[in-house]
């Protein structure tokens, strides 16, 4: 049976562009994407991780990733966005709050998240300290995203009190 309070949901989104910088690398799920074209940002522009932090947080109402980590801060500067994950797991749980689970949709029409799929589960799994499952979806080719110009990931989290 489950206690009215005792669990709460949050969302969480986020979006960035394809970086024009050859070097910089493409990062999703705390995973590298060797050999493709990475995303512009603040920190290392992990997409994924970022939606399960902004919906971890929420979730514990404890707002959003740029309250906590904002991009104007020089110390986040490429900074590892599992780490941030893993910042915001602990922060919920000084709060009495525990991740349960979380589930992203990640959007892109290449590259293919399949091969990478476990690795990433298993790394933001990690860093929040419960199970998260990632899935892709693609555009067939519609709007910003199927013309390729960036990824953006939607996630939702479940906390119950610790």
């Amino acid at each position: 049976m489950i206690v009215p309070g005792e669990v709460r949901v949050g969302l969480g989104f986020d979006v960035h562009p394809f970086s024009d910088d050859p070097d910089r690398p493409l990062v999703l799920g705390g995973v590298v994407f060797n050999g493709e074209r990475g995303l512009a940002g603040h920190s290392d522009a992990d997409v994924v991780a970022h939606a399960v932090t902004d919906a971890l947080l929420g979730a514990a109402g404890l707002g959003d990733i740029g309250q906590h980590f904002p991009d104007t801060d020089p110390a986040q500067r490429g900074a590892d966005s599992l780490g941030l994950l893993a910042a915001a797991a602990r922060l919920a749980d000084e709060e009495g709050w525990r991740l349960v689970n979380a589930d992203c949709t990640v959007v892109l029409d290449a590259p293919r998240l399949a091969p990478h799929r476990a690795a990433m589960q298993e790394a933001l799994g990690a860093a929040g300290g419960s199970d998260v499952t990632v899935k892709a979806s693609r555009t067939e080719g519609m709007g910003a995203l199927g013309r390729g110009e960036g990824v953006a990931c939607w996630a939702v989290a479940l906390v119950r009190r610790s």
